[in-house]
């Protein structure tokens, strides 16, 4: 079901390959079962007095053609398998990672990185092995049992019957798979989903994990997955092991009982019916192995299908999801109003979560201000600016950016006006150019000098210019050859560079010492008048001279002012402003 499914995605030109292929296969089966018929004209010339060995040479030439035109068609159907399988497995990976990239977090938290880094790689790799293989297997194996059986009807009961035995034994060893190791095979994807989320937990939290001296803690950890996932590939393998060796004692339990049927046959035969029961019976062996062999085939497609179908339906359920956040008709705000944020009446609270995380939220932050939330830990500042790009989108109420309620714009248009710098800084692979001038930025390819104006700005030019090919200086992925504050002052010049109308500054600021972040604040201050400014913070000090400050308090607004205001009226603020400075800094 899973597997028809996932076939959708099949290109026309992919299912005319498949449709040569199966010409091609029908030509294989079909020369592997003529080159027996010329076997049994060569038996019966040489037993037969008088013939040539012209007849004997050409009877041998037809099954060596035969034998060399199986082996050009199982070439071509290989290369049109492998050319399926891998075209196949690369729109699928496009296509997962294309719908990832749409995901809000909504969705991003139900399939987690581990699980879709899993189903982008290990998951299609299963169902390209199946293509590649099954398309070579799953037509040719009925096809050549089938027309095998009918070469053999009516040659011999006897023989017949030796036959079915064979076969018999093989459907109980195939229901045998289908009963207690297939399951194996389903569970095995999840074990590696599991497996990738211990390693992964492990190697980003490893300076936590030495800091803490958990090494011991995180190998148990590890181990306990590991074994469980080595115990069921070894529970596979052995059956594995086990079902080969007497799959070939089948066939060679069958190819003797067809000779000691012969025999029998033979001996207990008039003289002028030996000759063709002993053609008959070197034609049935080798049609007789066809059919084995074909059962053989079957068997390897039934241990790669269920594993297959289980990674086709994990497949499946990420290119099915339908993203929460969706494109909305407007490209642009009213004309007449530009950089204006409105929370009016907002609350949200998280997926399946019983309480709201905010609550009847309402402000205006008009183009040019600088507004500031803060608030104790958990009180909402960081889902509340997320409300604005659409990370997530209000529960209650209307997020309005330049007049405009969020849910209406396209996200392009929407993302291009904003400048978002998350709490933790997010560095690329690449160079300090790149990451600064990171995406689209909403006005196409950056020039350098805007690169370094920016940097600049972020208070970054001390550092950059000193690094090894200074603004094309090698940034290693996630930025670990740059220090925490270093790579938050690239991640603010990327918003920087940007020049956007809004600036979403979500506790940016942690990571820099005071000076660099009095600095800071001022050149953003005198370079970027005109764009409107929202900052999380912590810090009192950071957020002082804001326009505005809204104080949250367990996801309510529990204060909204300017600093000498709120340390009058807003108990809240006063509490966090005293816990930071001294009096007389307060009243300075």
């Amino acid at each position: 079901m899973f597997m028809l499914k996932i076939f959708k995605y099949l290109k026309p030109k992919e299912w005319m390959m498949a449709l040569i292929s199966l010409g091609f296969i029908i030509t294989q089966v079909w020369l592997d079962l003529k080159a027996p018929d010329y076997m049994s004209e060569i038996t019966t010339l040489v037993q037969t007095p008088g013939s040539g060995m012209k007849d004997i040479w050409t009877a041998g030439g037809m099954m060596l053609l035969c034998t060399l035109g199986s082996l050009a068609a199982a070439v071509i159907v290989g290369y049109f398998a492998a050319m399926i399988g891998a075209r196949f497995s690369r729109r699928l990976r496009s296509l997962i990672f294309n719908k990832v990239d749409s995901f809000s977090m909504k969705e991003m938290n139900h399939f987690s990185p581990d699980s879709l880094i899993t189903r982008s790689t290990n998951d299609i790799t299963q169902v390209q092995m199946l293509i590649t293989m099954g398309l070579q297997l799953i037509v040719k194996a009925p096809i050549t049992a089938v027309w095998a059986i009918t070469k053999i009807a009516g040659k011999g009961m006897e023989w017949t019957m030796a036959t079915g035995v064979a076969v018999g034994v093989l459907i109980v060893m195939i229901s045998f798979l289908m009963i207690f190791v297939i399951p194996k095979f389903k569970k095995m994807q999840s074990l590696i989903d599991n497996m990738n989320r211990v390693t992964r937990e492990n190697l980003t939290g490893l300076r936590v994990v030495r800091a803490y001296n958990a090494e011991e803690y995180q190998e148990t950890k590890f181990e306990r997955a590991n074994n469980e996932l080595t115990g069921t590939q070894l529970f596979t393998s052995r059956a594995m092991a086990v079902m080969m060796p007497v799959m070939t004692m089948i066939m060679s339990g069958l190819s003797l009982a067809v000779y000691w049927i012969g025999a029998h046959l033979i001996n207990s035969a008039q003289a002028m019916d030996r000759l063709p029961i002993f053609s008959n019976m070197m034609v049935f062996s080798i049609y007789a192995m066809q059919v084995i062999m074909s059962f053989m085939m079957l068997v390897m497609i039934f241990i790669m299908l269920p594993r297959a179908g289980v990674s086709a339906n994990r497949i499946n359920e990420v290119l099915d999801t339908d993203p929460n956040i969706k494109d909305g008709g407007r490209s642009e705000g009213k004309p007449d109003v530009k950089g204006e944020v409105v929370f009016n009446q907002v609350s949200f609270k998280y997926p399946d979560a019983a309480d709201y995380a905010l609550e009847n939220i309402s402000f205006k932050a008009s183009k040019g201000e600088t507004v500031a939330f803060i608030g104790s830990t958990g009180s909402g500042k960081s889902t509340l600016i997320h409300l604005i790009p659409r990370f997530f989108d209000a529960t209650e109420g209307e997020v309005l950016l330049n007049g405009v309620n969020v849910k209406d714009f396209k996200l392009e248009p929407l993302l291009s006006m904003i400048g978002y710098v998350p709490q933790k800084a997010v560095l690329f692979k690449g160079t300090i150019n790149s990451n600064v001038g990171y995406g689209d930025n909403g006005i196409g390819k950056i020039a350098e000098d805007d690169v370094k104006r920016a940097v600049s700005i972020a208070q970054g030019s001390d550092f950059v210019e000193e690094m090894e090919g200074q603004y094309n200086a090698p940034v290693a992925q996630g930025g670990t050859n740059l220090s925490g504050g270093q790579k938050q002052r690239i991640s603010i010049a990327r918003a920087v560079c940007r020049r956007p109308e809004i600036f979403i500054f979500d506790d940016t600021f942690s990571a820099l010492d005071y000076k660099t972040d009095r600095d800071l604040r001022k050149a953003l201050k005198d370079n970027t008048r005109g764009s409107t400014c929202l900052i999380v913070a912590q810090r009192i000090g950071t957020i002082m001279d804001a326009d505005q400050i809204i104080v949250l308090d367990e996801g309510k607004i529990a204060g909204h002012g300017r600093h000498k205001d709120l340390l009058q009226n807003c108990e809240v603020y006063r509490q966090i402003a005293m816990s930071q400075l001294s009096e007389e800094e307060l009243s300075a």
